[in-house]
């Protein structure tokens, strides 16, 4: 039996569209910003933020709370 669309996917206690990307929420940290989770055919896909390497011994925190930078 086929499907008449593309699927939705459930992750934790919502669903979610066929290619929607949301930031998953995962108690008791809450939104996980560096982290982001998209639907493709009913099946959940997550990956973290990819930051380009330091350059620097002690980097700062940038606009991008995920990835830091060089003073």
């Amino acid at each position: 039996m086929q499907a008449d669309g593309p699927r939705a996917c459930r992750f934790g206690r919502r669903w979610y569209l066929n290619n929607e990307s949301w930031h998953p929420s995962v108690p008791p940290f809450g939104e996980m910003k560096c982290i982001l989770c998209w639907c493709v055919s009913g099946e959940t896909h997550c990956q973290r933020q990819e930051c380009p390497p330091s350059a620097c011994a002690s980097p700062a925190a940038r606009d991008n709370p995920c990835c830091a930078k060089c003073r």
